[in-house]
């Protein structure tokens, strides 16, 4: 769960994003004392995500805005079904409503493409995890969503963990160095704490890798006979990652490889927000 500091920051600047100066068509339109009542209703089927940030883009509105949540994060729902009721003045219920949508439309999108690729991959023992192709200042919401899915999170950022990619090996390579040593090296300056993946794309880097005794194996772009061969050369002495080509109609033939983990850029780069609506129950001015 994202803690609420946080999600009253990112839904505050997108509130003042929306609406610099006020709400300019309510404000002129709207009697001050009128008061809405809306329900959010899901248009089609998926999973649900958002709860706290879609109420706190209406708290931070207006505290006289009573929001009751109907669906759980995590919680899957039917077309048609009432996910939320939103009730209070209806000048802050109006600022509020896009910015609410947005959040949990986006949200609800990824938890339920998320769901997608971990029903896809079920009994195969693989774990579906998110990459860094998050939208900038969004992605612990987005991997909350994740969360929701099914799935879980890899790596938060640069600093939580060590991932040496095919650029950081050439680097090596260029001054002088085997790949064994200088991952060694680099062990000696690292917290014993630090997890250590390496990336590979072929097998003949497989044995100098573990050779050095890192943490996990990230098979990319490998075909499926070569993944499975290289879960036999690892053979348990590291996690091993594949990432690369996954998608819905190949994740669970790269599953049944034998892998540990499939990480999947899509679930966050490239999502489509689910439709989802506040429609207007009643208004009335007292």
């Amino acid at each position: 769960m994202t803690g609420q500091l946080h999600l009253d920051r990112l839904v505050a600047a997108a509130l003042d994003e929306d609406a610099p100066w006020g709400d300019l068509t309510s404000e002129a339109l709207v009697p001050a004392e009128a008061v809405l009542e809306a329900r959010l209703v899901a248009r089609e089927p998926g999973v649900f995500s958002g709860a706290a940030v879609f109420s706190t883009a209406f708290r931070l509105v207006d505290p006289a805005v009573r929001v009751a949540l109907l669906a759980a994060d995590g919680e899957r729902f039917t077309a048609g079904q009432v996910l939320a009721e939103v009730a209070g003045p209806a000048r802050a219920i109006l600022r509020a409503e896009r910015i609410g949508l947005n959040f949990v439309q986006r949200m609800s999108g990824i938890a339920t493409q998320t769901a997608r690729y971990v029903d896809a991959v079920a009994g195969a023992g693989a774990r579906v995890v998110d990459t860094r192709k998050t939208t900038p200042g969004l992605r612990l919401l987005e991997r909350q969503a994740v969360r929701d899915g099914g799935g879980h999170n890899h790596r938060s950022s640069l600093s939580d963990a060590v991932m040496v990619k095919d650029n950081h090996l050439a680097a090596v390579l260029a001054a002088g160095l085997t790949v064994t040593e200088a991952l060694l090296q680099m062990r000696d300056r690292l917290p014993h704490t630090a997890h250590v993946e390496v990336e590979v794309d072929r097998l003949d880097q497989i044995p100098a890798v573990l050779a050095a005794g890192v943490d996990t194996v990230m098979l990319d772009n490998f075909t499926l006979e070569d993944l499975r061969q290289g879960v036999a050369l690892v053979d348990g002495a590291a996690i091993v990652e594949a990432s690369g080509g996954v998608d819905l109609d190949t994740v669970a033939s790269i599953a049944a490889t034998g892998v540990d983990v499939i990480s999947v850029g899509a679930l966050t780069h490239s999502v489509r927000s689910l439709d989802l609506g506040l429609d207007v129950s009643s208004g009335r001015t007292p």
